[in-house]
């Protein structure tokens, strides 16, 4: 029997993050959605809006024998820019946040680790702010958004 872990990441547009989660051999679902916030089932007009405290999410379902949570963070460090505070490229707001909201202390751990080391390794030209953040509930994104460069044929995050 496989024992699938969770990972919840927040890094600027969701539909690119999704993407690139689901290339990774040992990932067996990536979904998006919102997490972080205040407000109960909001939509993406909602959270666009600014004022739910949602992050655009992207919750991943791994084997932790094929991909680690740490693999998954690395990743995760590549795929944005997480030194600019909600902030990804021309999209901005508190919903574009770099943030990984983890599940277990151990996840916590692994995810502070790999910021520090980073920033240790000077890999940005500034520091990195991505929230660390212990995971509050997620909400799935609409059906339109699920597998969106998929269904359109679209490969960027301006709609």
């Amino acid at each position: 029997m496989i024992c699938m872990e969770k990972a919840l990441f927040g890094a600027g547009c969701f539909w690119g993050v999704e993407a690139d989660f689901r290339n990774v051999p040992g990932v067996a679902n990536a979904t998006v959605g919102y997490s972080g916030g205040h407000t109960k089932s909001p939509t993406y007009r909602d959270v666009c809006s600014g004022t739910t405290g949602h992050a655009e999410v992207c919750l991943v379902e791994f084997d932790p024998a094929q991909v680690s949570f740490e693999q998954l963070v690395e990743l995760f460090f590549t795929i944005h820019d997480p030194t600019t505070l909600n902030r990804q490229g021309p999209d901005i707001g508190s919903q574009y946040r770099s943030a990984i909201f983890y599940y277990s202390p151990e996840q916590k751990e692994e995810a502070e680790a790999v910021k520090v080391k980073l920033d240790q390794q000077k890999k940005f030209s500034r520091p990195i702010v991505t929230e660390i953040t212990a995971a509050s509930e997620f909400y799935p994104a609409e059906e339109y958004h699920q597998q969106y460069f998929k269904k359109t044929g679209n490969a960027h995050c301006r709609a």
